[in-house]
């Protein structure tokens, strides 16, 4: 058998709000039939991101690790965390102990503040894990997607690859893909219902190309 491309543990991070972070965590959460972990939940507490994935995989063996911090509003964690009266401190953020693989999905992108002096970036730094991006194609896109690269490369944040999700835009993602050199672990279509079967489809197709790289 060939060895996985995929660590044990990595992060999944955005080039910025609503791209697809959840998304994406779920049909890899599903495909490694991994443990997920979202250490920030800011806002949707009776419908967080946890619930989301929850319900749409169909693996029974994914353990829920709960949250560092759930923050009331849908803000930006260090803002939420001033509503709220909570500090968050990265001393609080520590990785559960597993033996299955895990799937962390970030609270917005890399460089959103998490108090006054530290930011997601930060956090990543601290765990040492890689960094799967997740890059949706709208006006600006190429250029944040390309600061985020550079941040982690400036940090020393090892990149397995980008997935696009959404809408396909041949000439944006092939300048990017070509522009950092860094691979294209898949595509996820714009889908107007997301389903456990929509959920398993995809999955399916990168627990094959886990099997194959």
């Amino acid at each position: 058998m060939n060895t996985p491309i995929f660590p044990t543990q990595f992060v999944v991070a955005g080039i910025g709000t609503e791209i697809g972070k959840t998304i994406v965590s779920t049909i890899l959460v599903e495909a490694l039939q991994a443990d997920y972990w979202k250490p920030i939940q800011s806002g949707a507490l009776e419908d967080s991101d946890t619930e989301a994935v929850r319900r749409l995989i169909s693996n029974s063996g994914t353990q829920f690790h709960p949250e560092a911090y759930r923050l009331t509003e849908p803000l930006s964690p260090h803002a939420a965390a001033d509503i709220d009266g909570v500090h968050i401190s990265l001393d609080n953020i520590v990785l559960p102990q597993t033996s299955n693989a895990l799937v962390v999905e970030l609270a917005g992108g890399l460089m959103v503040p998490l108090n006054e002096r530290e930011l997601n970036i930060d956090l990543v730094q601290r765990w040492g894990l890689p960094v799967i991006l997740v890059s949706r194609n709208y006006l600006g896109s190429i250029n944040h997607t390309l600061l985020s690269i550079d941040a982690c490369r400036s940090r020393n944040i090892p990149i397995l690859g980008i997935i696009f999700n959404g809408p396909t835009v041949t000439s944006s993602e092939s300048f990017i893909l070509s522009y950092t050199n860094i691979p294209c672990l898949g595509r996820i279509g714009q889908e107007d219902t997301l389903t456990k079967d929509v959920i398993r489809h995809y999955a399916d197709q990168f627990a094959e190309l886990i099997r194959t790289r």
